[in-house]
């Protein structure tokens, strides 16, 4: 079937995969629904978007994604609530930092109107996919890769604007434990580390991989100049507790700009916490493990919303947190995910309605 909405192109699936889905047991980003949003950048100009099945992409071997890494994307979720209504959580942040990220990359940027009614019309057909329960979502995942053939050094002048949608449960499970980095660094002043670009992502892979083999899950990455500086853990911004003052880092070049942070940052304001917003040396968090001035570490991001950090390791000795009866970041994952899930007022005007 097909059918044209105001601006928007709609080719529906002839019939659903959701069948074959087992909701109580899905690895996170592996399946994903029955249909995607595009569209093309050609002629200085995008084009009309579409909505199609699901589908392999059709590339040139010479397009400029494959050799020179023109490629940005975002994260974002959609949360089913107990009335059958459906939400999304600061969208706009999100599609201002794809436009961000994709000038830095000499990518041109995408219009509102397409992101927006796309994004609803994706949903909206693919609402099934979006199961109710706290920890249920719908993980979105919209990215921009060049698409020009011709492998010359130079920014494409073609692209593909697409989102594409998988069923989530939690993120992270267990306990994790960070190796503060002392040698390798995620991103280095007047680079694009504040960008959401796919090479930034690639080259965090062999670092973590080294960690892991020491028994940690993840990777708090340190300043490039001196590695003095804690910066992000893994893939989410970090906080710190000290005492019952809250710190995180300030973002700029190298530091991602995250909407959980923000959230965060404007909860703890909201509920009279000490907060500041200061560069962090590693050897704070040692001295508060000796002086037991750390109470928490935590990291904050899309997918995993909040996660508590039980331990870290820094120069060959391990660190193990206290354990927290009513600590900051399982205060803070739970008033996001209430907001998230329309379960308690929203004073922030945080949510976006889709259905």
């Amino acid at each position: 079937m097909e059918s044209t909405v105001k601006n928007l192109h709609i080719e529906k699936a002839k019939s659903s995969k959701i069948g074959q889905v087992d909701f109580s047991n899905l690895s996170f980003g592996s399946v994903f629904t029955d249909h995607m949003f595009s569209c093309d950048f050609k002629d200085g100009m995008w084009k009309t978007p579409k909505i199609t099945p699901y589908q392999p992409l059709l590339l040139e071997p010479s397009a400029r994604v494959f050799h020179y890494g023109q490629a940005v994307f975002e994260g974002m979720k959609a949360y089913r609530d107990d009335q059958d209504g459906v939400w999304l959580f600061r969208p706009d942040e999100n599609f201002k930092r794809i436009n961000k990220s994709s000038v830095r990359l000499a990518m041109p940027e995408f219009p509102e109107e397409y992101f927006f009614e796309g994004l609803k019309t994706l949903l909206q057909l693919d609402q099934d996919w979006i199961k109710p329960g706290i920890g249920n979502t719908l993980y979105i995942r919209p990215f921009v890769i060049a698409t020009q053939a011709g492998i010359l050094a130079s920014p494409a002048d073609e692209f593909k604007f697409v989102i594409i949608c998988s069923p989530a449960q939690a993120y992270y499970g267990g306990e994790v434990r960070v190796k503060i980095a002392e040698k390798f660094s995620r991103a280095a002043d007047g680079g694009f580390g504040f960008a959401k670009a796919a090479g930034n992502y690639a080259g965090q892979f062999y670092p973590t991989k080294l960690a892991q083999e020491e028994g940690y899950q993840q990777i708090i990455w340190t300043d490039a100049n001196t590695h003095e500086y804690i910066e992000e853990a893994g893939t989410m911004n970090i906080f710190v507790r000290l005492d019952d003052k809250l710190i995180t880092c300030p973002v700029g070049d190298r530091i991602l700009d995250g909407v959980t942070r923000k959230s965060v940052i404007a909860l703890a304001e909201d509920q009279g916490i000490e907060m500041e917003i200061r560069p962090i040396k590693v050897k704070e968090l040692v001295e508060g493990m000796e002086n037991k001035r750390l109470k928490e570490l935590f990291g904050s991001g899309t997918a995993a919303v909040i996660n508590p950090i039980r331990g870290f390791g820094y120069q060959g000795k391990r660190y193990e947190l206290p354990q927290m009866a009513d600590s900051y970041a399982n205060r803070f994952k739970k008033q996001l995910l209430d907001i998230q899930y329309n379960c308690t007022d929203d004073k922030f005007g945080w949510r976006y309605r889709v259905m």
